[in-house]
Formats: structure tokens, C-alpha cells, sequence
């Protein structure tokens, strides 16, 4: 923003980053370890964000966010799958040894040069991965992710063998150096060809080393020779188009950000597939850095979900992390004071009720939108469609009787069909008229009106996009089709069309029915009250306590300090003059915004306060 939109920061008073902060984030004081370890301080952080609308609106004047929901592409539907393995005594032995080592780095027992967390928690994902990454002379466990990659991969390779379905396994550790050390890509192949798969197959995207090899080796995915195509996010994430067969996705790792993983599974997500459901395969080994890795991402995705949404976001949010809640709890346990461990217990359990507090507020807007308004708009539509329908089978029925009959029947019936200013009752005549009207009026992107059949006009527009032309037959609805190069074919498929309203009919009936039972469904649910509100309120009460009883508000960084007044009043003259600011810019920015806006039935000019409160902030 700061570069791209530096005229609008600076007219709305945004300027600094102080002035930003102010009015979009929130710091939160809470104690932590001093750095030297030996005792506690308080400290201050950014942590909560609110005013969110604003601050999308105004991102969105340099940003154009797209979401699948509002893309609506058509691509395959996902099942996925979890796959839990058991650790083997090696990788239990092993996670022990690692807490040993964190606890040494934790208590500074050891030089950061010789071992630190981030050594520990590589050792953690490869240990996670596969045991002989961390010693190749362990024996390979039958329980191991390779196996199972391997037994779920070659199941389906049997299963597809006809349509040549392929698979992609991903995997960011371990990948194939070619000096004859371990690697779990070589392990996964040398599984897969002794059950029987070709060795010929199966591919690394490593060894396609230029643009020319990778285009062949896709070229031979797309085409079904090659059925298992193994890489990593970096080499196989954005510009590889091989989805034309895919029918399976193997996780075999953890990535680090959640846009790996939407990378990974956007190569099998995507249009093009011939598939209309696909499945996905997590690998998960119990006791390990897998756990930790996946709630992670989780956790990320979910803050930025929070933001990068097609739908109006909540008022505020908080960046929460769970691995620094747990954290938080292991702080607890090594303090003394009964205070603090009481508050830093009540931090962690009341983040979490917030979390679920506000999970709970953003699913009841969703549900008031669906009521108010998705619902009542789809009864609406799919209503007139079907007094649409039901007018259009009574002018089928009466002009074309003959429908749903005999071939030889419909041969026998009198045929009338008016294309441009004559009517023809040849059905080969009428096909070629019709072609010749759609060559007149291919230049054109409106739609064009040609003629007449049955009680339907017949209206014709050419797609440059696709090159194909297209039909409406307009009565009460517009009925689609395309227009081949068979002068018979195209009135069989207008005929086919017609005879095809009834059961249009009938779709339409359904999808309003199912339409009026998720509408029913969300009323009761809406009506459903926030099941640990109780907890909640007492929690907050009770933290309210000990923030008083530890002096958490004195600012001075100590806790149980004496509060000076003049620092009181310096920080009520701060906050206030935030708040006025705060006030402000947000003031202007809504002017920018035609009208105000509404989310999901509420209003979003309403006080911070209240909008805090109503998102269990």
C-alpha cells in the first residue's frame, strides 16, 4: 500500500506507520521472558487488527482479490483423505531426543552454533518424513510414509489403468541428488515398480532440467504415458499443466505456507481435468512434527482467509497463533508466581474461546446473508424459472405433439420453421438456412433474431472466445444451444432441446425445494446461542482480576510496579489522540464508499465498541 496507493495513505492521513496502526491495529501487552532468563517483563506487541472492511476497501482500489467461490470455475471436486501412520520405536526414540535437545537449547546449555531450534526443527520434519533421513542406516519401516504413498498410489494406478488416469506426489524433503544417498523419491519408485508399475511410468521433475524437457515431460503426463510425476513445490508448483488426467495428489510433507499448499493442489484443481472428482492424500506420522507443521498452516490460513474473501470481513480479528499458545502454557508452568501462571493460563483458554467466539459471530452473519438475502433470491429465481418452464411446455405441447414419439413418427409429422422471411418445410432446407444465417451474422457479438420454430424465436450469437455459434430458442425462458455444421444434426438438437423442458422442469422443482430446506435448516441454526458464551464472560471477568492484581496497565514494563500518574495521563492523552485519529480516517474512508455498506444484515458504521463485542473481542 505504502508504495502503490502513497497519494490515498497520505491524503487520509495515513502516512506514517504509526497513524496506520492506529487505526487498524491494536497492540497487546502481555508478560514474556526477559532475554537474559531470569525473570519477566511485559511486553507489548501488535497482535489484533479491527476496522477491516475499511482497510480491504481501501486495498481493494490497488488490488483485485479473486476467490474460487467467486470465480466459479469449473473444476473437479475434491475428496480428501488423511492418512495416520504409526511412529516405529526408531522415530519414537528420536522425537525424545529432539525434546532433549530443545530443552538444552531452551536453558542455553549448548552453543547456538553447535545445535538451535531451527536444526531442531528440520530434524523434526525429516524425522516426520522418513527415519533414514536422519540416519540411512536404520531399516526402512513398514509403516513409513513411502509405503503408504506407494500402496494408495499403486491402488488407483490399478483402478484407472483404462483411462490412464495420473498421479503427482509431492514432497519437498529429500529430493533426488543422484550420488546415491537416500532419497524418499528414489524409495517411492523403487515401491511402486516392484508392485508392478513400469518404471517407464514414473518421472522426477528434477530430471527435466530445461523448458524443453519439461514441456515433453508434461506433454507425456497430459497424454497418459507417464502416471506418476513426483516433485516439489518450487520445480513443480505455478506453470505446470498436466491436469488433463490427474485423478490423485499425495502430500507427502508439510510445506511452510499455506499459498505451497494452494499451489500444490492447484495443479490438480484446475479446468481441463477430465475428471469430475479427484482425491487428495495427507500423510500425517502420529507423534511427530507433522501435528505441529499442518496446525500451523492451518492457523495461517485461517488469518489470512479472514481477509482474502469474497465475502464482507467481520469488523476485527486477532492474529492468534496456536503454537504460541502452547508456548505460552509451558511459560506458565515454569513460573513461580501463582498470579502469573493463573494469567497465562486464562490468556491461552480465553484466545481460544475468542477464536471460537468469533468463528461462531462470522457463521451467523453468513447464516442472516443466506436468510436475508442468498435464499430468498434463489426461491425468487428458480420460481420464475419454473413458470417459465411450465409456459414453455404448454407451447411445446400444443405445437409439437409429435415430440417424444417414434423416429418414424416424427418423420411422418408436418414440419414448420420460419428462417429469415420465408418458412420451410424441408427439416434439410431449414438446417442449411439456419447455417447460412449464422455465416451472415458471425461478425456480430449481439445476439441476432433469424426466425422462428414452434412458438420459439430463434436467436443466434457467434463466441469469439470459443469459436462456436450459438442458439436461444426465447419463449417464456431462453433455452441454449450450439449450432453445428449439420444442417439434420441442428434440428435434431433443437428438437432435443424442446424435449428436454419437462425434465428441466423437474430439476428446477427440486433445487427450489432444497433451496426452501437449507433456508428452514438456517433459521434453526441462526436461532442456536454461542454455547460458551458463560465460560467466556466468567473468564474474562475473572483475567480483568488478575490484570488488576498484577498492575498490567502501568506501563513501566514491571509488573506489580507503582503506576506514575503523569505516565497515566500521557497515555490517556496518547490513546485518546489515537482514538480521535482513529475516528477520523475511518470517517473518510467510508466516505469514499458510495452508501453505507451492510455486512450480512448489519450495519458496518456501528461502534467499535459494540462491533468488538458482537465478534467476542
Amino acid at each position: 500500500m505504502r508504495y502503490l496507493q502513497y497519494g490515498t495513505l497520505q491524503k487520509l492521513g495515513l502516512g506514517h506507520f504509526d497513524s496506520w496502526a492506529s487505526s487498524f491495529g491494536e497492540t497487546q501487552t502481555a508478560i514474556e521472558l526477559a532475554p537474559e532468563g531470569t525473570g519477566y517483563r511485559a511486553k507489548t506487541r501488535f497482535a489484533k487488527f479491527f476496522n477491516l472492511p475499511e482497510l480491504v476497501s481501501l486495498f481493494k482500489e490497488c488490488a483485485d482479490i479473486q476467490t474460487p467461490d467467486m470465480l466459479k470455475l469449473p473444476v473437479p471436486e475434491a475428496e480428501y483423505e488423511n492418512v495416520v501412520l504409526k511412529p516405529s520405536g526408531h522415530q519414537q526414540d528420536m522425537v525424545a531426543s529432539l525434546a532433549e535437545r530443545a530443552e538444552q537449547v531452551r536453558d542455553r546449555k549448548v552453543d547456538v552454533s553447535d545445535d538451535n531450534m531451527l536444526k531442531i526443527t528440520n530434524d523434526g520434519r525429516k524425522l516426520a518424513l522418513d527415519q533414514r533421513l536422519i540416519n540411512d542406516m536404520l531399516p526402512d519401516n513398514e509403516n513409513s510414509k513411502a509405503g503408504a504413498c506407494a500402496n494408495k498410489a499403486f491402488e488407483i494406478w490399478e483402478q484407472t489403468r483404462e483411462q490412464r488416469s495420473a498421479q503427482l506426489i509431492f514432497c519437498d524433503l529429500s529430493t533426488p541428488k543422484g550420488d546415491g544417498t537416500f532419497s524418499v523419491y528414489e524409495d517411492v519408485r523403487s515401491k511402486l515398480i516392484e508392485k508392478g508399475v513400469p518404471p517407464e511410468e514414473i518421472a522426477f521433475i528434477h530430471d527435466a532440467n530445461t523448458e524443453q524437457k519439461k514441456a515433453e515431460l508434461f506433454g507425456r503426463v497430459r497424454s497418459g504415458q507417464v502416471r506418476f510425476l513426483l516433485g516439489s513445490t518450487q520445480k513443480m508448483g505455478a506453470g505446470t499443466n498436466v491436469q488433463d488426467r490427474l485423478i490423485a495428489l499425495h502430500h507427502l510433507d508439510v510445506p511452510w505456507r499455506p499459498s505451497d499448499i494452494e499451489q500444490q493442489e492447484g495443479r490438480i484443481l484446475r479446468q481441463g481435468n477430465m475428471n469430475k472428482s479427484v482425491r487428495i492424500f495427507r500423510y500425517v506420522t502420529e507423534g511427530t512434527f507433522d501435528a505441529y507443521s499442518w496446525q500451523v498452516i492451518e492457523n495461517k490460513q485461517k488469518f489470512i482467509s479472514q481477509i482474502m474473501t469474497s465475502r464482507s470481513p467481520v469488523r476485527s480479528c486477532e492474529d492468534v497463533d496456536e503454537a504460541a499458545l502452547s508456548y505460552a502454557e509451558v511459560k506458565a508452568l515454569a513460573t513461580g508466581n501463582p498470579y502469573i501462571k493463573e494469567k497465562m493460563a486464562l490468556d491461552v483458554e480465553v484466545s481460544k474461546l475468542k477464536l471460537l467466539k468469533a468463528d461462531y459471530t462470522s457463521r451467523k452473519y453468513h447464516l442472516e446473508n443466506n436468510i436475508t438475502n442468498r435464499y430468498p433470491l434463489q426461491a425468487a429465481s428458480l420460481k420464475a424459472c419454473i413458470s417459465g418452464l411450465e409456459a414453455d411446455i404448454r407451447t411445446v405441447r400444443e405445437n409439437l405433439p409429435w415430440l417424444g414419439t417414434e423416429a418414424t413418427e416424427r418423420e411422418k409429422a408436418q414440419f414448420h420453421m420460419q428462417v429469415g422471411n420465408k418458412t420451410y418445410t424441408d427439416r434439410k432446407e431449414a438446417g442449411a438456412a439456419i447455417i447460412g444465417m449464422c455465416r451472415e451474422t458471425k461478425g456480430m457479438n449481439a445476439g441476432v433474431t433469424i426466425g422462428e420454430y414452434a412458438g420459439f424465436k430463434m436467436t443466434v450469437s457467434f463466441d469469439p472466445f470459443y469459436h462456436k455459434t450459438e442458439m436461444e430458442l426465447k419463449g417464456q425462458i431462453s433455452h441454449k444451444l450450439e449450432i453445428g455444421a449439420d444442417p439434420l444434426g441442428n434440428i435434431a438438437r433443437i428438437n432435443h432441446v424442446l424435449e428436454n423442458v419437462e425434465k428441466n422442469l423437474a430439476e428446477a422443482r427440486e433445487k427450489k425445494a432444497e433451496v426452501e430446506r437449507q433456508l428452514e435448516t438456517a433459521k434453526r441454526e441462526l436461532g442456536k446461542p454461542f454455547e460458551k458464551e458463560k465460560e467466556l464472560s466468567e473468564k474474562l471477568a475473572r483475567l480483568a482480576e488478575l490484570n488488576s492484581l498484577l498492575d498490567m496497565e502501568g506501563g513501566n514494563g514491571k509488573t506489580g510496579g507503582p503506576v506514575r500518574e503523569d505516565t497515566m495521563e500521557k497515555g490517556k492523552e496518547a490513546t485518546g489522540h489515537a482514538g480521535m485519529q482513529c475516528r477520523s480516517v475511518i470517517g473518510r474512508l467510508r466516505q469514499l464508499q458510495p452508501d453505507t455498506e451492510t455486512v450480512c444484515g448489519r450495519d458496518t458504521g456501528k461502534n467499535r465498541d459494540d462491533q468488538q463485542h458482537d465478534a467476542g473481542y
